[in-house]
């Protein structure tokens, strides 16, 4: 889910990013030209006062002062001693006496140098609230310039690994195509034997041809998924119970029943339990949970348990469990990775490709359920 939904997401970001720069940058824009308009009227003020003699002096200062307290530039003014004796923009409202207003000095300072100004003492300069916005504007070019790379880098990866998987999936649609052909073959074959050992009497060579059927059914099951891999998957009702009566019956008959015996056991409602899917990947992702416990139990015995029933949100959860050693718990953030297994002559794709079909093609969940003793997986469509 998240693997479809990351690439809107961070698209969505990214745009937003860049709409938010270009508003910000019209509104810089818009404030230096209200700046370049404040600081062309002090020069026309004092020009004027300058070329009248008849001027106020004073009125063209206080109307300088007006022009400074506008721009909104935080400035204190301290005298030899370091008295401060006067101040405007401040984010504080105190008087001039007050401590915070000489430890706001310091932070100007920081900002920029002081100017001396003789007879008089330094005049301390902050920055304007636009040079404050301005030093946000390199940090997000930077972190949109990120964004526009990770999606392109992104994009990339899922456009190779998109074609890499109608590369495998083409391969094994054309597997299950070739295996069509000498599938016939072998069920006309097992049909002419059953009439010779129907014509003859031969319980035992019925017995044999009875196991064969099954492999061939077996056979034709697993070139059919293979079929099925890289299509939409099917939306029709599959009967929870059934599969997993049905995915039972298989390993019973293949599972040993003597020395280190493994017992499957069904735990369901009679009546049936719907869910919408496809249920030749369903019974798929089913028997490789089921596949797992048995080599799990595999020299120790034990018991498998296919429980099916109602989750707290009212999801049908078809639950595996086994009695087995269960999985460590510094394996359990790596079992769904593909290629992951800790079996020597594994391959590493049996959850993987349950919890894609469970989850990706059918909007369910396949979660490992800790505590307990052994392992155990739930279904939940």
């Amino acid at each position: 889910m998240w693997r479809r939904g990351a690439p809107v997401l961070v698209a969505c970001v990214a745009a937003a990013l860049l709409a938010w720069y270009v508003v910000y940058t019209q509104q810089v824009i818009a404030e230096l030209r209200r700046e370049a308009a404040r600081s062309g009227q002090m020069f026309a003020r004092i020009y004027d006062s300058l070329g009248d003699p008849r001027a106020d002096a004073t009125a063209a200062l206080l109307d300088l002062s007006r022009h400074v307290v506008e721009m909104r530039v935080p400035v204190i003014v301290t005298d030899v001693d370091g008295r401060p004796t006067a101040r405007a923009n401040l984010p504080f409202d105190a008087p001039l006496e007050d401590p915070r207003v000489r430890e706001y000095v310091r932070e100007l300072d920081r900002q920029n140098p002081p100017v001396v100004e003789p007879g008089i003492g330094m005049v301390h300069i902050g920055d304007t609230p636009l040079v404050k916005g301005l030093r946000v504007i390199p940090a997000a070019q930077i972190l949109v310039l990120c964004l526009v790379f990770g999606v392109t880098a992104y994009a990339l990866h899922t456009r190779g690994r998109a074609q890499q998987e109608r590369i495998w999936a083409g391969m094994a649609r054309e597997s299950a195509h070739q295996l069509g052909t000498p599938l016939s073959s072998i069920a006309g074959w097992i049909e002419l034997l059953r009439e010779r050992a129907d014509a003859a009497g031969d319980a035992r060579a019925r017995d044999t041809l009875e196991h064969m059927q099954a492999d061939y059914e077996r056979l034709e099951r697993v070139a059919h998924r293979f079929e099925r891999i890289g299509r939409p998957p099917r939306r029709e009702p599959v009967d929870a119970v059934a599969l997993a009566h049905r995915v039972a019956a298989y390993f019973r008959a293949r599972v040993p029943t003597r020395n280190h015996a493994i017992a499957i056991a069904v735990g369901a409602p009679s009546e049936p339990m719907h869910v919408e899917g496809d249920a030749v990947l369903l019974e798929w992702a089913v028997e490789s949970l089921v596949r797992n416990s048995v080599d799990a139990l595999a020299g120790w015995g034990g018991r498998i348990l296919l429980q099916v029933g109602r989750a707290d949100d009212g999801r049908v959860r078809l639950r595996v469990a086994d009695d087995g050693p269960g999985i460590p718990r510094e394996l359990r953030a790596r079992i769904f990775d593909a290629g992951f297994t800790t079996k020597s002559s594994g391959w590493g794709i049996g959850l993987p490709l349950a919890r894609r079909i469970v989850e990706e093609w059918h909007g369910g969940r396949l979660v490992l359920v800790t505590g307990g003793r052994g392992a155990a997986f739930d279904v939940i469509l």
